[in-house]
Formats: structure tokens, C-alpha cells, sequence
């Protein structure tokens, strides 16, 4: 993958950790300068997020982790076993109307239990 910082300069190499700041460990590192005159190769970079303008992934790589992610989600999907869950209410869920709050209820109109004070 590339990495190109604010400041011009770019790497390329493998990916090995990224975190929710977008900080990045990458391994087999060519480093090029920002005016692409100097390169140097290193073992391993860690590159801070906040530095980072843009990332390049080559598009190989991101249409198998595509297909890795929909084989997860499929076997995620056949392990479960039963109906499918979710959705909003319906009979025997929590929520709808009736109950002590909401709808007619046998204080009639809604209120009780409790609501606010009035």
C-alpha cells in the first residue's frame, strides 16, 4: 500500500496495524522524499494518523477483502440457526402500543404508571 503524508513525502510497503487513529505500522518500507529526489528503505515504519493525506490500497486487495467479508457474513448467517432477528416490535416484542403508558389500558387514555408528573 502507499502512503502519502501532508508534508509530500510517501511510503510503500505492507500494512501490519492500523488503529482507530489511523496510525500505521507498515514493514518492507520504501520511503521517497517530498521532492522524490531521496529514497530510503527501512524494515519497518510507524506512520502517526493525523500526518497521513492520503492511503492507497491497490484494488486487488480490496475486492478480497470484500469476498472475505461476505464468506464471514454467510457462515455468521448459517451457524445462528432459527429466523432471523431484528426489526421493529410486532407481536410478543417489546415495544407497540398498550401496557400502562401508551393506548387504552384500564385507566383508559394513556397515562399512568410512571409518566410525568402533572
Amino acid at each position: 500500500m502507499q502512503v502519502e503524508l501532508k508534508n509530500g513525502e510517501t511510503f510503500n510497503g505492507h500494512l501490519v496495524n492500523c488503529d482507530t487513529f489511523m496510525n500505521i505500522t507498515i514493514r518492507e518500507v520504501y520511503q521517497t522524499s517530498a521532492e522524490g529526489d531521496r529514497f530510503w528503505k527501512m524494515k519497518e515504519c510507524y506512520i502517526r494518523g493525523s500526518t497521513i493525506k492520503y492511503l492507497r490500497v491497490p484494488p486487488a486487495l480490496l475486492d478480497e477483502v470484500k469476498e472475505e467479508q461476505n464468506r464471514a457474513r454467510e457462515s455468521a448467517r448459517g451457524s445462528r440457526g432459527g429466523p432471523p432477528r431484528g426489526g421493529r416490535g410486532g407481536a410478543g416484542g417489546r415495544g407497540g402500543r398498550g401496557g400502562a403508558r401508551g393506548g387504552s389500558g384500564p385507566r383508559g387514555g394513556g397515562g399512568g404508571g410512571r409518566g410525568r408528573g402533572r
